[in-house]
């Protein structure tokens, strides 16, 4: 980290690639120390989940990097009371979900605010390969908005484990210790969760299957005037 130049604190990718061998609590305590520069590098590790859980909670994709600031600068300011003794990624999740339920309230409390699924990340589910063909991607792209919209259809607490446990992949422990619950409570939700996605997928996803495997005419073209061509070289 003392070599590390000008360069490589610019680069995000080489910053993180710089840094993996250091643990969240090495960097903590740096960062206490008056480090204040590396408090980057925890932001960049949980950005990705702390969108998820703010997303699950929130939903309004105009509000979730507002959660996601706000926490960041309540974990700083706080960064005194982390202990130990729980990971540093479970502390800072707490913090999210305080502040998202927080920012959620007051949304419910202004008439016009108005919840929306179009904007949401395209991180929730693997993007479509940039060798696919404008078929395939613009396939992909609806059957992920059947998801996104499912998932968002879930009720919050059905909403928040499904997003944590098979979104971001964390452990039944791990997310019972982000949710304050027991483990077998995110167990139950979860699978209730993934039942609930399953009936609204099944209901929504017949026109989308309609549209499978698409024989568009280009590729419509290339078959009629290939088989022309056969046709004119046998007559």
């Amino acid at each position: 980290m003392e070599s590390m130049n000008t360069a490589a604190l610019r680069d995000p990718t080489r910053l993180l690639a710089l840094t993996a061998s250091l643990s969240d609590d090495e960097i903590v305590t740096r960062v206490q120390a008056g480090e204040h520069g590396l408090f980057e590098i925890l932001m960049r590790r949980h950005n990705q989940r702390l969108y998820r859980a703010a997303r699950a909670i929130v939903r309004d994709e105009n509000e979730v990097e507002d959660v996601l600031q706000q926490t960041y600068l309540n974990a700083f300011s706080h960064l005194h009371q982390f202990e130990a003794r729980s990971q540093f990624s479970t502390w800072l999740t707490r913090i999210l979900i305080n502040e998202a339920s927080r920012r959620r309230r007051r949304l419910q409390r202004i008439p016009s605010a108005v919840t929306t699924a179009e904007a949401f990340d395209e991180r929730l589910v693997t993007t479509p390969r940039a060798e696919a063909n404008p078929e395939h991607r613009a396939y992909a792209s609806e059957l992920r908005r059947v998801l996104e919209d499912a998932v968002d259809s879930l009720p919050e607490s059905y909403r928040i484990v499904f997003m944590l446990r098979d979104v971001e992949g964390l452990s039944t422990s791990e997310t019972a210790l982000a949710l304050g619950l027991a483990d077998e409570a995110v167990k139950t939700r979860l699978h209730r969760g993934r039942a609930m996605l399953r009936r609204t997928v099944r209901e929504r996803i017949g026109h989308v299957a309609a549209e499978a495997f698409p024989f568009h005419a280009p590729r419509c073209d290339r078959v009629v005037y290939a088989v022309l061509a056969r046709i004119r070289a046998i007559r």
